[in-house]
């Protein structure tokens, strides 16, 4: 039943985060399992880490040696696939972050990704662009940012629409071969651009947004990255945030880009908070918090699904660990999914800027 006071919700949430705080405490202490990302060799931890969000995303910038240190506790967990791109932060500050990091970690027990193709322009307006040229460029440039020799994954951050996938790939082929990246991923791809993109070379994983309310790609991307033997990268495997109580449980930050988020706005906003208020209540049944059920619900999708949360708080990053421990029925899953239906979400999944960019828009020219 939802909370028609929304006062009251607060404190029964209170009392839920009270009672399930040993709880959290005993499933963070877990060894992260490792799994098969895709069909083509890559191993990486079972949750993976995003780092955009260190760089300023929805919270301030951290300093580099914060950013770092966080990093390492990342790694001295367990964790030790980390996601970035060249478009995260101002003047590349997140690639530069990472770099500096990995060279307090062993760097052959990393599984680095980052991302090209996505230009960012005046204010908050973006283009894209999938030229082999341009691969090579993007390509080059976060080598020498991150300072590595090799990326282990290395994305298509958006489909450019305008330039035939196989010229794309093709390139990136390329630098498979030359051994400056091992790993070929695409990021947002329609169903038609995933099969032509295989064609050329293997996709080892596919990146795409995927949680409770996100959850269309099961309709047509799951089945085809299954298919084809090819991993699904969860971003946003929290809804950016929502289901960890960001604009509902904790207000956004002054400069956080959610403040122009569809869905976390207005109407919308008040809509989705009777969801969390559900997704709350069922994570007292579980004895856990609402981000871990949204985490554990997402895990229990298949092996093949690697959920990339990122924090800037290391409490959070417990709670996201110990996601790994909650076990759910089928019956437990289906009634978390009712929970969260998808048209009641108040808002669409992406913003306005980058509504041109989503994986149903993103075909190319045939070669």
């Amino acid at each position: 039943m939802p909370y028609r006071n929304f006062a009251t919700f607060s404190i029964l949430l209170s009392l839920h985060l009270q009672l399930s705080c040993v709880s959290m405490e005993a499933k963070s202490q877990i060894q992260i399992p490792r799994v098969k990302l895709g069909s083509q060799g890559l191993e990486v931890s079972r949750l993976g880490f995003g780092c955009g969000g260190l760089s300023g995303i929805y919270n301030p910038p951290l300093p580099h040696e914060a950013g770092c240190e966080i990093i390492k506790e990342v790694f001295s967990k367990g964790i030790t696939f980390f996601d970035t791109s060249d478009l995260y932060g101002d003047n590349y500050d997140n690639e530069i972050m990472v770099g500096k990091a990995l060279k307090q970690l062993p760097r052959e027990k990393v599984q680095l990704a980052t991302k090209f193709g996505i230009i960012r322009s005046k204010g908050f307006q973006f283009a894209v662009n999938g030229s082999p040229e341009y691969v090579r460029q993007c390509c080059e440039a976060s080598l020498k940012r991150l300072d590595v020799d090799y990326i282990d994954l290395y994305y298509q951050h958006r489909v450019d629409s305008s330039v035939p996938i196989e010229d794309t790939i093709g390139e990136l082929k390329k630098l498979v071969e030359e051994g400056k990246i091992k790993y070929i991923g695409l990021s947002e791809a329609s169903v038609d651009t995933i099969r032509r993109a295989n064609a050329v070379h293997p996709i080892t994983a596919v990146e795409m947004e995927y949680s409770l309310w996100s959850c269309e790609i099961e309709e047509d991307i799951v089945p085809v990255c299954r298919e084809l033997g090819i991993g699904i990268v969860a971003y946003s495997p929290l809804g950016r945030g929502f289901f960890a109580g960001k604009a509902v449980v904790e207000s956004l930050p002054d400069k956080s880009l959610l403040v122009m988020h569809p869905r976390f706005t207005g109407e919308n906003l008040e809509r989705n908070k009777v969801i969390y208020a559900r997704l709350a209540d069922l994570a007292a049944k579980h004895a856990c918090t609402p981000p871990q059920l949204a985490l554990a619900w997402l895990l229990h999708q298949g092996e093949d699904i690697v959920p990339i949360p990122g924090t800037t708080k290391l409490k959070n990053l417990e709670t996201n660990i110990g996601s790994l421990a909650v076990e759910l029925t089928q019956e437990d899953l289906k009634e978390i999914r009712n929970a969260v239906p998808i048209d009641e979400v108040g808002g669409e999944r992406e913003y306005e800027a980058f509504s041109n960019y989503v994986y149903k828009l993103a075909n190319t020219p045939p070669k």
